[in-house]
C-alpha cells in the first residue's frame, strides 16, 4: 500500500485539490491506458471484433465486484447518469396520482427524468425539504424522507449522501420502507461509491447509477448502473445492434435479432465499445478495489481529525460526523461573513473547493494529506477573522 498517493497523480505541488466532489484527477495508470487506446486505433486491424465484448466486460465485472454484487450481466455501461435514471424512470410503473420521492437540492440527473415521468401520468414529484441548521441535519432529513414515502409512492430516487454537503441519508431504513409500499428505490451513486463501502445486499436497491468521473476515478462521459430484477424484460432508451444477442457474429448483422442480450446489457447505449473511456474506467477500478474503497474514507477521516471542532469554534456550521460523509462536507459560513469573501480567500491560497447550495463543499481524497487540510483551515480562519 503506497505512502505517498500523490505520487500517483499530476497534480501541481502548490495546489491543494480537495474537490474531488467536481472531478477527480485522474492517476498516471488510467491516463496512460486513454492515451494507449487513442493509439489502438493508428490501425484499426489490430482491434478484434471480440474486443468489442471482451472489454465492456471486464468493467461489468469490476463495478459489480466493487457495489458487493457477483452477476456482472446486471451491469449497463452508459453515457452519464441522466440516461440511466431516464431508463429507470421509463420502466418504472406509475399511474395518476402516484408520486416520486426525492431530496430538495437534489442534483438534477436524479430528478428530471422523474419530474418528466410524473406529468405524464398525472402523478407527483415529492421534494422534501431540508431542514434549517446544521447539526443534526442528517437526522432530521432522513425522518421527512421516510414520512413522505407513503401507499402511493412509486419510487424513491436519492444519492447516498447529498451532492452539496455530504448529508448522509439512511438507505437502508428508506429501502426498507420503500420495499413496504413497493416502491422502486434507485441510487445516484456518484458522489458515493469508490469513496464509501456499497453493499448491495445491505441496501436491496432496484438500480444504482453512477458517473466515472468522480469518485470512481476513471473518465468523463462514462457512466456505470446496476439494474436489479425489477427492470428485467424493461425498454431501453435506444435500439443498440450490440444491445442484441448474437452481435458477436458480425456477419449476421443483415438480419439482426430481435431479442435482447442477457439482463442490463439490453441498455447499454450505443457505441458503448468505447476504446478510450473503458481502459480507463477498467484501470481506475483496478485500483479501487486493490486499495479497497475503506481506505479512502479511513484516509479521510484521518488527515481531517480534529478540523471540525476548530471550525465550529469560529462559526462555521458542520453537522456531526455520523451525519456527514468523511470525504466530502459541507461548511456553512460564519454569521456576518460573505461565501465569495471564503472563496476568495482560498483560492488566494490555493486551496481548491467548490461552493455549493449555502454550503463550502470539500471533498479530499488520498492524494490529500495534513498539509492540504492544514491550508483549508488556515484559509477558513483568516476568512473569518480568527488568527490561525
Amino acid at each position: 500500500m503506497p505512502h505517498h498517493w500523490r505520487e500517483l497523480f499530476s497534480l501541481p505541488p502548490d495546489a491543494h485539490y480537495l474537490n474531488c466532489a467536481y472531478m477527480s484527477p485522474l492517476l498516471r495508470t488510467v491516463e496512460e491506458a486513454g492515451v494507449a487506446g487513442i493509439r489502438s486505433k493508428r490501425f484499426p486491424a489490430a482491434i478484434g471484433a471480440d474486443e468489442f465484448f471482451t472489454g465492456p466486460d471486464r468493467v461489468r465485472a469490476l463495478f459489480s465486484r466493487l457495489l458487493g454484487g457477483d452477476d456482472p450481466a446486471r451491469i449497463a455501461i452508459l453515457p452519464a447518469v441522466s440516461y440511466g435514471i431516464a431508463i429507470a424512470a421509463r420502466n418504472t410503473a406509475m399511474v395518476r396520482g402516484q408520486n416520486v420521492v426525492v431530496t430538495e437540492g437534489q442534483f438534477p440527473s436524479n430528478v428530471l427524468a422523474w419530474k418528466r415521468r410524473a406529468a405524464e401520468v398525472g402523478g407527483e414529484l415529492r421534494a422534501v425539504p431540508a431542514p434549517g441548521g446544521t447539526e443534526g441535519r442528517s437526522v432530521a432529513w432522513n425522518e421527512r424522507l421516510l414520512q413522505a414515502i407513503d401507499g402511493d409512492t412509486a419510487a424513491v430516487a436519492l444519492p447516498v449522501v447529498h451532492w452539496t454537503d455530504g448529508t448522509r441519508f439512511d438507505l437502508q431504513a428508506i429501502g426498507t420502507r420503500a420495499r413496504e409500499v413497493g416502491a422502486a428505490l434507485v441510487i445516484d451513486g456518484t458522489q458515493s461509491v469508490g469513496a464509501l463501502p456499497f453493499d448491495l445486499a445491505t441496501l436491496r436497491p432496484d438500480a444504482v447509477v453512477c458517473a466515472t468521473y468522480k469518485w470512481l476515478l476513471g473518465p468523463y462521459s462514462l457512466a456505470l448502473g446496476w439494474f436489479g430484477p425489477r427492470y428485467d424484460g424493461g425498454v431501453p432508451l435506444e435500439e443498440a445492434w450490440l444491445a442484441r444477442a448474437g452481435s458477436e457474429d458480425f456477419r449476421a448483422l443483415v438480419d439482426p435479432a430481435d431479442e435482447y442480450r442477457s439482463a442490463a446489457a439490453r441498455y447499454d447505449v450505443g457505441g458503448r465499445s468505447n476504446f478510450i473511456l473503458l481502459p480507463m474506467a477498467e484501470a481506475a477500478l483496478e485500483h479501487l478495489l486493490d486499495w479497497g474503497v475503506e481506505t479512502i474514507g479511513r484516509h479521510c477521516r484521518e488527515v481531517t481529525a480534529g478540523l471540525f471542532d476548530e471550525l465550529r469554534a469560529a462559526g462555521y456550521g458542520a453537522d456531526h460526523d455520523d451525519g456527514r460523509a468523511p470525504h466530502l462536507f459541507g461548511l456553512r459560513v460564519p454569521a456576518g461573513r460573505e461565501r465569495e469573501s471564503v472563496r476568495a480567500e482560498l483560492e488566494r491560497r490555493r486551496v481548491l473547493v467548490s461552493l455549493r447550495g449555502d454550503a463550502v463543499r470539500v471533498s479530499p481524497h488520498l492524494y490529500n494529506d495534513r498539509g492540504d487540510i492544514d491550508a483549508l483551515r488556515e484559509a477558513l480562519l483568516a476568512a473569518a477573522g480568527v488568527p490561525a
